[in-house]
């Protein structure tokens, strides 16, 4: 049997960092950590081809090669989607497709052959049962949730790392919250299930022995869910392994905003080799907060939380958002107030949305109030839902606060107000330092500081890290180019017309 597994096109938004990844000369911040995962778990005498569509091109003789296209994806990349399903029909090649995308929504899809949903490990064995038998069925489903501790590790084979600034790993699934507004429990579950220690040392492991000497992306929406395991075996395992190795890896993860509360756990983080961690702050206002059920975010002084983390020595990215049904008018300038006075200076804005079958989706469709699918970029100018607030106030208003945000008076301010906040640990170890940085140094220089109409800020900022902060000074030029990123995705989001209130358009009233 000839696979082809396919990982569609990914839009140019404020995640994919495309406009940075050009400076160190990469084609994609991550490989499909899900795809790869499924390779493994497929038989062994198979032959496999991967085909990343973010650094490489899928060509019609790859489709014709194979006796099936496995497509996994994510809601934002629909469009990619419904063009290789398109192609692979042309071609009577037949496509097996599962992940987040399709597990919330298949019935959009036609010319799909086989429907793999859910969690692969539960799924996945009896399709290739029956295919082996000649009878595999349309869809497989299942609510039951796996013990990861039997998934196995990527086969990290099928794909080229020097086209990726980072590598992935998964250590947990499911998040303890109940968000309205996130569908992580409609995948992942409620429950966070882990795998072990030694697991997760094998997988760096992995990493280690093919080469990989830089960052690490641990993709679970809440690393901290399960707190006293991480500190009593996980994050201890991790720490040992580094330290035998000397530092070949920086990690990076998500966390709630709880995290600030526990200093021990912050400390072995670090120790561990984490720098930066993305906490969804969401919102100044309360109301908001205790609308969409943020109860970790309740009652307690957000930007000290912040300021506390960093700290540590953690530089905290920030998901923020506004179009609650609780939000003031007041919210895009106290939006703008707490981005800067944190010192976020990855901070990602959207608006809010309905991802199909959250809570808000389900609240939404009981008031009448849904419209279009999805888009799965929350930051395009695009709402699937009526809002409360005036329409064009609010997309003007959610306009202002990233023209606001990323313009480089203020964005550099917030650069220079977290080198102050953030203290990174000493190691032993050397930084690794490779040719695309040097090479993306002197690029920063050309693009941001000769070419840029806001230069002088940039040179401001380097000269004030090299005299104050000097060990911060590669942080400085990696975040002055991801402010680059920023405001080339800005631009391309404040050209898009307001448009309608979607009260008069209003086409797909349930969704």
């Amino acid at each position: 049997m000839k696979i082809l597994l396919v990982y569609p096109h990914y839009p140019d938004t404020f995640w994919s960092f495309s406009h940075a990844l050009k400076f160190i000369s990469k084609k994609a911040a991550f490989p499909p950590l899900g795809l790869l995962t499924i390779a493994t778990m497929l038989p062994k005498k198979w032959e496999k081809k991967l085909v990343d569509m973010n650094v490489t091109t899928l060509k019609d003789e790859g489709l014709k090669w194979a006796d099936y296209v496995f497509i996994s994806a994510m809601v934002v990349q629909g469009d990619s989607v419904k063009e290789v399903i398109a192609r692979c029909k042309k071609l009577n090649t037949k496509v097996v497709a599962g992940g987040p995308l399709f597990t919330t929504g298949y019935e959009e899809f036609d010319g799909i052959d086989h429907f793999v949903l859910g969690e692969a490990e539960i799924t996945l064995p009896p399709f290739l049962e029956d295919l082996e038998k000649g009878c595999a069925q349309h869809i497989y489903t299942s609510d039951e949730r796996p013990d990861i501790r039997e998934t196995p590790i990527p086969l990290w084979s099928l794909i080229n790392m020097k086209k990726y600034s980072s590598m992935n790993i998964q250590y947990s699934r499911g998040c303890p919250f109940n968000c309205e507004f996130c569908d992580i429990i409609i995948l992942n579950g409620h429950k966070p299930r882990t795998k072990n220690g030694d697991q997760i040392v094998a997988e760096l492991d992995a990493l280690y022995s093919l080469g990989w000497r830089a960052g690490v992306f641990i993709v679970d929406d809440n690393f901290i869910g399960n707190k006293k395991k991480l500190k009593a075996e996980t994050l201890p395992a991790i720490i040992e392994w580094m330290e035998e190795k000397k530092f070949p890896f920086a990690f990076n993860t998500e966390a709630s905003i709880n995290l600030a509360d526990d200093e021990e756990l912050m400390q072995l983080m670090v120790r561990a080799g984490f720098n930066t961690v993305f906490v969804g702050i969401e919102t100044p206002n309360e109301e908001s907060l205790v609308e969409c059920n943020k109860f970790t975010n309740i009652n307690r002084d957000l930007v000290d939380s912040v300021r506390k983390i960093q700290n540590y020595g953690l530089e905290v990215q920030g998901g923020f958002i506004v179009g609650f049904d609780s939000d003031p008018i007041s919210i895009f300038k106290n939006q703008i107030n707490f981005i800067q006075k944190s010192g976020i200076v990855t901070a990602m804005v959207g608006l809010l949305n309905a991802p199909r079958g959250t809570r808000l989706y389900q609240r939404l469709k009981k008031e009448n109030r849904l419209l279009k699918t999805f888009t799965g970029d929350n930051t395009d100018c695009s709402l699937n839902f009526i809002p409360k607030m005036n329409y064009e106030t609010l997309i003007n208003g959610y306009k202002h606060i990233l023209n606001t945000i990323y313009s480089p008076k203020p964005y550099y301010e917030r650069v220079k107000t977290l080198l102050k906040e953030y203290k990174p640990q000493k190691r032993k170890a050397r930084p690794q330092v490779h040719f695309y940085h040097i090479k993306a140094f002197f690029k920063s220089i050309w693009f941001l500081g000769i070419k840029e109409k806001g230069r002088r800020y940039y040179w401001k900022l380097l000269a004030s890290t090299l005299l104050r902060q000097p060990r911060s000074f590669p942080l400085s030029i990696s975040l002055a180019v991801y402010g680059f990123h920023f405001r080339k995705i800005v631009e391309k989001y404040i050209s898009v017309p307001t448009g309608n209130d979607p009260v008069l358009e209003q086409s797909e009233p349930n969704g």
